[in-house]
Formats: structure tokens, C-alpha cells, sequence
């Protein structure tokens, strides 16, 4: 996963659950499981 990938995942999840913090760990989470 790119840098790109990541912050778009983070943008459009953010948005939809409101919790940024809660889904950039999901995501640090996902790459490092990837």
C-alpha cells in the first residue's frame, strides 16, 4: 500500500464513521497484517 492508498482509505473512511483515529489504526493495523 502506498502512502496515496493509505491517506485516500483513511479520507473516505474518516469521513464515514467519523472516528479518524479509530480507522488509522484499523489501517496501521491492515499494513502491517498485509
Amino acid at each position: 500500500m502506498t502512502q496515496q492508498q493509505g491517506r485516500y482509505l483513511f479520507t473516505s473512511e474518516s469521513v464515514t464513521e467519523g472516528h479518524p483515529d479509530k480507522i488509522c489504526d484499523q489501517i496501521s493495523d491492515a499494513v502491517l497484517d498485509a
